[in-house]
């Protein structure tokens, strides 16, 4: 496995790099909970169809999507044999559009709304989203069969029902999360018989192994990781990493400048980790570290900070570079838009 910045690239900074070593172990790690079409790896946790590839190749061929341009540049990529738009939308233009590809697209819908929506796009299958505890999207439990009859009234398949118990995704203690997540998915159990199917779509990687109920997983984040997911106990290991140079060094106070921040990470989760010493903020262009050894950094020195969350980072770098036997190969963020 590449050390932090052992083998740095040679490409501008700020970029982001994945250890081809680390990758490989979670894919492996998570076949081996949920192999082939036990789990739908969501694709906006990473963006990019190469990734995707290097899923499907290790029998992970159905995949989640969250935006109509991630479906569209999945069938596009040769990846849409089984596409799931985790996502209620309203926009029958382009739901027209990526309907009309050759791949298999079921589309989300939780309202007479988007059901209607859905049927005047040309969409032929839908999962009823159902709303499990968080407060988003989906209908309450008890509206999921009437529902299904308003969809199939309008003509489309209904394939199943899905569920996101993503306010359970970072319960720490397991036993707790064993048992909210059972609580959470009872109520899809329930619904989907109430629909009459036994298709059951649901999870994420804080809780993959803990989420008995669904058929299948949505796990996206466990491929690369970020500090947000790596505080559970877990198979996953980073993989991704934000290279920076650093252009400053103050030595009477102590601290390095490297030339990320803000427009290069996703802060909701909070500031980025550095192996090497402690991130005292990012601004727009800059984050400044104090370095636990301040005699080893000098400027021109690349350094590798773990983004705290790690879809959002990806969303705002228009490629990534996958390390591998000390070789870059650039693997483009093509799945960023909407």
């Amino acid at each position: 496995m590449i050390a932090f910045e052992d083998q740095t690239t040679q490409e501008k900074t700020p970029c982001l790099v994945v250890d081809a070593e680390a990758f490989a172990a979670n894919v492996k790690a998570m076949a081996q909970v949920l192999p082939g079409l036990r789990l739908r790896p969501h694709v906006k946790a990473f963006k990019c169809t190469e990734l995707a590839r290097k899923l499907a190749a290790n029998g992970h061929t159905a995949f989640t999507c969250a935006t109509l341009s991630e479906v569209a540049g999945m069938i596009h990529a040769g990846l849409g044999a089984d596409l799931l738009l985790a996502n209620e939308t309203l926009n029958v233009e382009q739901m027209r559009d990526v309907v009309a590809l050759p791949g298999r697209v079921t589309i989300a819908v939780d309202s007479p709304e988007t059901i209607a929506a859905a049927a005047a796009a040309g969409v032929t299958e839908v999962l009823i989203d159902v709303n499990v505890g968080l407060p988003r999207c989906g209908c309450p439990p008890g509206q999921a069969g009437v529902l299904a009859d308003v969809a199939r009234a309008a003509g489309l398949t209904v394939r199943g029902v899905m569920g996101y118990e993503g306010h359970l995704m970072m319960v720490q203690d397991r036993v707790e999360k064993t048992e909210k997540v059972s609580d959470s998915m009872a109520l899809l159990a329930q619904a989907a018989a109430d629909v009459g199917t036994d298709f059951i779509s649901a999870g994420g990687t804080g809780t993959f192994d803990t989420n008995t109920v669904a058929t299948e997983i949505q796990a996206g984040s466990y491929a690369l990781m970020d500090t947000h997911y790596a505080t559970l106990e877990s198979p996953f290991v980073q993989a991704i990493w934000l290279e920076a140079t650093i252009i400053s060094v103050n030595t009477e106070s102590g601290y390095v400048v490297a030339d990320s921040g803000l427009k290069s990470m996703g802060m909701d989760h909070g500031n980025p980790a550095w192996a090497h010493g402690k991130v005292w903020f990012c601004s727009d262009e800059h984050v400044t570290m104090a370095p636990a050894d301040m005699s080893h950094w000098s400027v021109g020195d690349r350094v590798r900070l773990e983004p705290a969350h790690i879809d959002p980072t990806i969303a705002k770098h228009e490629r990534m570079w996958f390390i591998e036997n000390g070789a870059a190969t650039e693997w483009p963020v093509d799945l960023r838009h909407w």
